[in-house]
């Protein structure tokens, strides 16, 4: 998932999304993205249910989510 967060909030924002269940590694970046976040969730009802809760961080502002197989 490429995330963008509130400015200066990006290290905060990687180390919470690492509290989630199903998130296994988080990087900030420089760019249009401020964090990537590799997500694995055995179904698409667990990865709706950790989309959701990152999402819900207030100092998330807008998200793009890439599934592979």
């Amino acid at each position: 998932m490429l995330i963008v967060t509130e400015v200066g909030k990006e290290h905060e924002i990687a180390d919470e999304l690492l509290k989630i269940n199903g998130v296994l590694k988080t990087s900030v970046v420089y760019g249009e993205f401020d964090v990537v976040a590799e997500i694995s969730c055995p179904d698409l009802k667990s990865l709706d249910q950790t989309i959701t809760k990152l999402r819900k961080n207030a100092s998330v502002i807008r998200t793009s989510t890439l599934i592979s197989s």
